[in-house]
């Protein structure tokens, strides 16, 4: 989408903006919310992440009648799912389906701007490997990014990578990390970014925390 009344989108990698689509009479009922996938990188231009929901009046409306040149009033950007300051952390992106969208706009980031965190894990989780969005993209970007690992798994399909769902991987590599989870310095120095459907998330915080892990080290923005 490009913001054509202003020069410069200004946003931090990890918002999100609100569409205002003609899907229902009730003003409260027309807002739909999508992460920002793009780099934050000064221009009137974005990317969101859509997937076609079937029954969803909002993104039907979206694949059937947006078209180029539409136009669709947003609200924007809005949001404080941001990386945190501290370099000296690890960090564990933790997704599902499009909730690799912010993610995806934060690793673009931390590229572009140079930071060096201690370990960047993107544990992304979807059904079969045609699901893996910005696959190659995400390949690269180890190559680029110090200390990043993209670590992608599917629960419907078996493939040279992981398989089933993304709780185990982050598990393993925190009990690694952590000599059993009892390295104070370890579970102080992490943060658990979390992107994608409700259940998913829920699930995920609980794992979490049964690690050591309190709420200030976890962040979510829920889907659905």
């Amino acid at each position: 989408m490009r913001l054509p009344e202003t020069e410069r989108f200004l946003f931090k990698a990890g918002q999100f903006v609100t569409l205002d689509l003609p899907i229902h009479e009730k003003p409260g009922r027309r807002w739909r919310s999508y992460s920002i996938a793009s780099n934050p990188d000064g221009s009137n231009l974005i990317e969101l992440l859509i997937v076609l929901f079937e029954g969803g009046p909002g993104s039907t409306y979206i694949f059937n009648q947006l078209k180029e040149g539409s136009v669709v009033m947003l609200r924007g950007p809005q949001g404080s799912f941001f990386l945190p300051d501290d370099i000296n952390k690890d960090l564990f992106l933790i997704c599902t389906g499009t909730g690799i969208a912010p993610f995806r706009s934060m690793l673009l980031d931390v590229l572009k701007r140079k930071i060096k965190y201690q370990n960047i894990y993107l544990i992304f989780g979807t059904r079969t490997k045609a699901d893996l969005l910005y696959f190659e993209e995400m390949k690269n970007l180890e190559k680029q990014l110090p200390n990043f690992k993209y670590l992608p798994t599917l629960s419907r399909e078996r493939w040279e990578g992981f398989t089933g769902y993304v709780h185990p991987i982050y598990e393993r590599i925190c009990e690694s990390n952590s000599n059993g989870y009892t390295n104070t310095d370890f579970t102080k120095n992490s943060c658990f970014f979390i992107c994608g459907w409700k259940f998913m998330i829920l699930d995920a915080r609980e794992k979490i925390k049964a690690m050591g892990f309190n709420n200030s080290a976890i962040r979510f923005e829920l889907y659905g």
